[in-house]
C-alpha cells in the first residue's frame, strides 16, 4: 500500500494534459482538449481532457477516469506502478507497505524483465565501446555507416560477442534468474544433448551489431541484431521474440525518440530499417520511425495517428519492394491517415541518400520529391499495363480498393474526380465500384461474401461528407429507432452466395451499415444510447444462436428472427431506465403511426413494405442532416463575406457546391422511394 497523503500529491502535482500529451497528439477546444481514443479505434475524435477537472473521457468507449487511471489503461500498469511512474516523473518518492502475493509476483516478474533487459543493454553498449572486438567490427562497422559517437550513444546501439554464452553467462552472474532471460527472449534455452552435458542457455545474439528498441516511455523492451558476416546460411537480421514486455506489431523502431518532432510538424517519416531512422535523424529529420522490416500492422499506423495526421512513406528505388508495400499503405489510408510518397532514385535509400547528400539537400528532395499516394500508385501501375487492356483493369480495380477504403467523403470524392481523369475512366464507374468495394467492406463484417451481380435496395450510395458533424435532427433518429425497435431482425434483402446460397441482411445491420459507412452518430443521446445498446444486445443474440446452430443438426427456421424481435422489444419496454422503457412503448404502439399512411397501414401489413421504408427513413434522415448542414454553411458564408476572408469563403463555396451535388441526388432517390 502508498499513503494516501502520497497520492494525494501525485494527483495534485501531475498535469493531466501534459501526462497524456506524451502518448497522444491533443487540440484544444475551449476549456478542454481532444483527440482520438488511444483506447479504441475511431475516425472522429471523441476522448476529451478537462485540464480543470484533472479528468478524461471518451465519448466513444466510455473510457474515462484521472492522470493515475489513463497510465495505467494505455501503459498496462497496475495502480501502484503507474503511482511510481508518475511519481518519478514529478519527483516524488514513492514507497509501498504490503501488498498481495499475486500482484507482487506479477510486479517482480515485470520489473524483473526490465531489468534483465536494462542489464542487456549495458553489457551490449559495453562490449562495443570497451572490448577489443566490440570497437574493431561493431564500432567501425557504425562508423563507416556514416553514424556520429554521438548518434550511436544517443540510440544506445551495441555489440554482442562471438562467444554463443557470454551473456547469458553474465547475466546469471549478475543475478538475473534463468526463467526471467529466456522470457525476454535474451536467452535461449537448449536441452540436455546428451548424459556428460546438463541443459544449458545460450545467447540469441552473438557476433552482431545491435540496435536497442525503446518503449514510448523510452526503456529497452528488445533488440534487433544485425550480422556482419557474408555467411548466407545466417539470417541478416534476428530480432527479440514477443514477450509480456514487447510486442512487435505494436512498436515502431525510434518512436520514443520521434514523438515530439512528429507531434511539432504533425508528420511522420515512415522508413523500413534501422539505419534509415539514425541516418535521418542525425541529417535533422526527426520526426521519423522505422515498421522494422516487416509488414505494417493497423497497431503501428494507429501508434502514427496518435500523434500526427499525415504521414510520407519513403521507398527506395526497388519497384518489387514498393509494391510489395503497398497493401500496408491501404492500412494507412484506413486510419484516416493523409499518405504521401517520397521515391528515391535507383540504386538509392534513405541511409545512403542522408550519407551523400547534405541536410538542406536531403530536406529539399523530400519536400520537392513528396507526392500524393493515390497518383503515386496510379503512375506506378500505368507503366506495366499501359497497353494491356485486363492488366489495366486490374490496376483501376487497385485503385478504387485504396479509394474505397478512405473514411472522408470528400477525399474519396476528389481522388474518385483525379483518378477517372488521369485512367481516363467515367466518374460514374468509378463512384459506383468505390461504393460496391465500401458496402462489401461493411457487410463483410457478418462473414458473408455477397454476389456481386445482386445489389441492395436503392438508398444509400450517395456518401455524406465528413464535415457534417454534431447536426442534429431528432425526427429522423426517432424513426431510424422506430424501425430497428420493430423490424430490426426481420429480413431486408437477400443476396445469392455462388458457394452457400442465399444470404439475408436485417435491418439492423442495413442501418448500421449505412450509419457506420457515413460515420454518423445521432445526436439525440437517448436515441444514441439506445441505439448502442440494441447493437450489444443483438451482436450477443447473433453470437448464441450461432453457438446454438452450431451443435444442432438442422438449421434454425425463419420464425426465430421474428421471436428475436419480440425479445428485443420486451427487453427495451421493460427498460429500467424509465426515458428509454417510455420511447419502446411510445414507437411500439400500434397507433404510433410513423411514414406510412393509415389506409396503406389497413391495406397491407407494415412489415411488406420494409424493403422500401427502411432505405428511405435513412435517406430521409442523411437528407435532413445535409439540408440543416447546407442552411449552416450558407450562414457562415455571408459572414465570411462580410469580413472579406477569401481563404474561409473558398472553402465554404467548395462544401456547398458538394452538399447540393448530394441534396440532389437524394431528391432523386427519394422521389424513387416514395411509397
Amino acid at each position: 500500500m502508498i499513503d494516501r497523503s502520497v497520492i494525494s500529491r501525485i494527483i495534485d502535482t501531475a498535469q493531466i494534459v501534459e501526462v497524456i500529451g506524451e502518448f497522444v497528439t491533443l487540440k484544444r477546444r475551449g476549456a478542454n482538449y481532444m483527440a482520438c481514443c488511444p483506447f479504441h479505434n475511431e475516425k472522429t475524435p471523441s476522448f476529451s481532457v478537462s485540464p480543470a477537472k484533472g479528468i478524461y473521457k471518451c465519448f466513444g468507449c466510455g473510457k474515462a477516469g484521472n492522470v493515475v487511471n489513463f497510465v495505467m489503461e494505455h501503459e498496462q500498469l497496475s495502480y501502484v506502478e503507474a503511482l511510481k511512474y508518475l511519481g518519478k516523473k514529478y519527483g516524488i518518492t514513492v514507497e509501498e507497505e504490503e501488498e498481495g502475493p499475486e500482484a507482487q509476483a506479477n510486479r517482480l516478474k515485470h520489473e524483473a524483465m526490465m531489468s534483465a533487459s536494462a542489464f542487456a543493454q549495458k553489457y551490449y553498449n559495453d562490449s562495443l565501446w570497451n572490448t577489443p572486438m566490440g570497437k574493431a567490427v561493431g564500432l567501425s562497422y557504425f562508423r563507416e555507416r556514416g553514424f556520429t559517437d554521438a548518434t550511436i550513444r544517443n540510440f544506445q546501439l551495441g555489440f554482442a560477442p562471438d562467444h554463443r554464452d557470454s551473456f547469458s553467462k553474465a547475466a546469471l552472474a549478475a543475478g538475473h534468474p534463468q526463467d526471467i532471460l529466456v522470457a525476454t527472449g535474451l536467452s535461449i534455452h537448449r536441452e540436455s544433448e546428451s548424459d556428460d552435458r546438463p541443459a544449458y542457455l545460450t545467447d540469441r545474439f552473438y557476433d552482431r551489431v545491435l540496435f536497442s528498441i525503446h518503449s514510448l516511455s523510452g526503456r529497452v523492451v528488445a533488440f534487433g541484431g544485425r550480422t556482419l558476416r557474408t555467411d548466407k546460411a545466417s539470417p541478416k537480421y534476428i530480432n527479440s521474440p514477443e514477450s509480456e514486455i514487447y510486442s512487435k506489431s505494436r512498436s515502431l523502431y525510434g518512436l520514443f525518440f520521434a514523438k515530439q518532432a512528429i507531434t511539432r510538424a504533425q508528420k511522420c517519416y515512415l522508413v523500413e530499417g534501422y539505419t534509415d531512422v539514425l541516418s535521418l535523424f542525425q541529417a535533422g529529420i526527426e520526426n521519423v520511425v522505422a515498421s522494422g522490416g516487416t509488414s505494417l500492422t493497423t497497431d503501428q499506423t494507429r501508434l502514427i495517428k496518435r500523434f500526427a495526421p499525415q504521414v510520407t512513406v519513403l521507398f527506395d528505388g526497388d519497384e518489387a519492394g514498393i509494391k510489395a508495400s503497398l497493401r500496408g499503405i491501404d492500412m494507412l489510408l484506413e486510419e484516416g491517415l493523409q499518405v504521401k510518397v517520397v521515391l528515391f532514385p535507383h540504386g538509392e535509400d534513405p541511409d545512403s541518400f542522408a550519407n551523400s547528400h547534405s541536410p538542406k539537400e536531403l530536406l529539399d528532395f523530400l519536400n520537392q520529391s513528396e507526392q500524393d499516394f493515390i497518383g503515386f500508385k496510379i503512375n506506378l501501375l500505368l507503366k506495366e499495363g499501359a497497353k494491356d487492356p485486363l492488366r489495366r483493369a486490374q490496376l483501376i480495380n487497385d485503385v478504387v480498393h485504396s479509394i474505397s477504403v478512405i473514411p472522408d467523403a470528400i477525399t474519396r470524392s476528389v481522388y474518385m474526380e483525379e483518378s477517372a481523369r488521369r485512367l481516363n475512366v467515367e466518374e460514374g464507374v468509378l463512384v459506383q465500384e468505390v461504393a460496391a468495394q465500401r458496402r462489401k467492406r461493411i457487410f463483410g463484417n457478418y462473414h458473408r461474401e455477397l454476389a456481386p451481380e445482386t445489389e441492395p435496395p436503392p438508398a444509400a450510395n450517395i456518401p455524406v461528407p465528413s464535415f457534417i458533424t454534431q447536426t442534429y435532427c431528432a425526427t429522423a433518429e426517432k424513426e431510424l429507432i422506430y424501425y430497428l425497435l420493430k423490424f430490426g431482425q426481420h429480413t431486408l434483402f437477400t443476396r445469392a452466395n455462388l458457394e452457400s446460397g442465399n444470404s439475408d441482411i436485417t435491418v439492423a445491420q442495413y442501418i448500421t451499415a449505412e450509419l457506420r459507412n457515413d460515420e454518423l452518430e445521432f445526436q439525440n443521446l437517448l436515441y444514441k444510447n439506445i441505439f448502442d445498446e440494441y447493437s450489444r444486445i443483438s451482436q450477443a443474440s447473433e453470437q448464441e444462436q450461432s453457438r446454438q446452430e452450431f451443435k444442432q443438426e438442422q438449421p434454425q427456421q425463419e420464425p426465430v428472427k421474428e421471436s428475436a424481435d419480440l425479445e428485443h422489444q420486451k427487453y427495451f419496454i421493460n427498460h429500467p431506465d424509465i426515458a428509454v422503457a417510455e420511447v419502446a412503448l411510445e414507437l411500439l404502439d400500434d397507433r404510433h403511426p410513423i411514414t406510412i399512411k393509415h389506409y396503406r397501414d389497413a391495406m397491407m401489413p407494415e412489415e411488406l413494405q420494409i424493403a422500401k421504408a427502411v432505405p428511405k427513413a435513412v435517406l430521409v434522415y442523411k437528407s435532413k442532416i445535409t439540408g440543416q448542414a447546407y442552411n449552416a454553411l450558407c450562414a457562415h458564408l455571408e459572414k465570411a463575406q462580410a469580413e472579406q476572408n477569401q481563404e474561409q469563403m473558398s472553402t465554404l463555396m467548395e462544401q456547398i457546391r458538394i452538399l447540393l451535388r448530394i441534396r440532389n441526388a437524394f431528391s432523386h432517390e427519394l422521389k424513387r422511394l416514395t411509397l
